[in-house]
């Protein structure tokens, strides 16, 4: 496999990704799929990048005042913001906590509550994910009551994951059952995390990394890292004096996310410039090289497959 990459000028929205998108307050979003088939249930997503290094590269994108619906995933999810000011919010009914990223934070969302999150800035605003796993955990499990007002607006979800359109005709085939609702015994089970856990264990602040990477990458998440845990993946981040213009080796598949500035990757007799919200997908083995391009601020974070499978958060961690 050759470097692929995908530019932020180039990606492919979806706006029916997800059962929320005729609700009133969320029929605005969009979804993007960079790396991997991501967890959209629509038809029309477009995948920029099939193959899949262990884990999922994807956005979200939304005008001020629109919401991404409460939802839960079996494995990492992770968002960092690009562009905007955002409010993530958790807990089954929305209640137990939130907190507001600006531009660069990363929020390693613990596995198995629901969250949600909102546009609160004052343009259109863009929040980039990595998704744990190839196959991204399966899919999204919805709160209960988003799946109501999904089905009052003619939204229907399969128990293949597919979506019908009840408005445009579309119904459950006979062979077809809708998707269970979650049960009772299993919203009880699920674990409240309080504003002070969640703020001290799974959100990194920008402003922060970008002060202690003036010398080296800044772990971000994983064993050893700011934000502990093993989701198949590690995270860190790297400002323009972090890489010293070494020689580095992909030792698994990398993936490299620009927040800000302008980068230069060189590996073997090819090069390529990156733009803030550009993505490159390197090969295991691939010798490379990075350069911040231009003066000013430059940042960008990379995450690399490592051996441990994909799953819930790491016990011996945060959870």
């Amino acid at each position: 496999m050759k470097p692929q990459w995908v530019r932020y000028g180039e990606l492919i929205p979806c706006r029916t990704a997800f059962i929320d998108a005729h609700t009133p307050g969320s029929s605005q979003k969009e979804n993007f799929t960079i790396i991997g088939g991501g967890v959209s249930e629509g038809a029309d997503q477009h995948v920029h990048i099939s193959a899949t290094p262990g884990f999922n590269i994807g956005a979200a994108g939304q005008p001020p005042h629109c919401t991404n619906s409460l939802h839960y995933h079996n494995t990492a999810e992770v968002f960092f913001v690009l562009k905007g000011r955002w409010r993530f919010f958790w807990g089954e009914d929305g209640t137990d906590g939130d907190v507001i990223l600006e531009e660069g934070d990363i929020f390693n969302i613990p596995t198995q509550i629901f969250r949600g999150f909102e546009n609160v800035g004052t343009d259109y605003g863009m929040i980039m994910a990595i998704l744990g796993g190839d196959d991204a955990g399966g899919g999204v499990i919805w709160a209960p009551s988003v799946r109501e007002d999904a089905q009052a607006h003619g939204l229907v979800l399969g128990e293949s994951g597919k979506l019908y359109d009840t408005k445009k005709g579309e119904l459950l085939p006979e062979s077809e059952n809708e998707m269970p609702l979650p049960s009772r015994e299993l919203l009880d089970s699920i674990p409240h995390y309080d504003i002070q856990t969640v703020i001290k264990g799974y959100v990194a602040r920008y402003l922060d990394l970008l002060a202690m990477s003036t010398e080296a990458p800044v772990p971000v998440i994983g064993e050893q890292a700011l934000l502990v845990d093993k989701p198949g993946f590690e995270v860190d981040f790297l400002g323009r004096h972090s890489a010293n213009d070494q020689t580095l080796v992909a030792e698994k598949e990398v993936v490299l996310m620009v927040m800000r500035g302008h980068w230069t990757v060189f590996w073997q007799d090819e090069s390529l410039i990156l733009n803030p919200g550009d993505t490159l997908l390197l090969p295991e083995g691939t010798e490379y090289r990075l350069e911040a391009t231009v003066s000013g601020e430059s940042s960008l974070y990379r995450v690399t497959r490592t051996a441990d499978p994909a799953g819930l958060t790491w016990v011996g961690g945060n959870a």
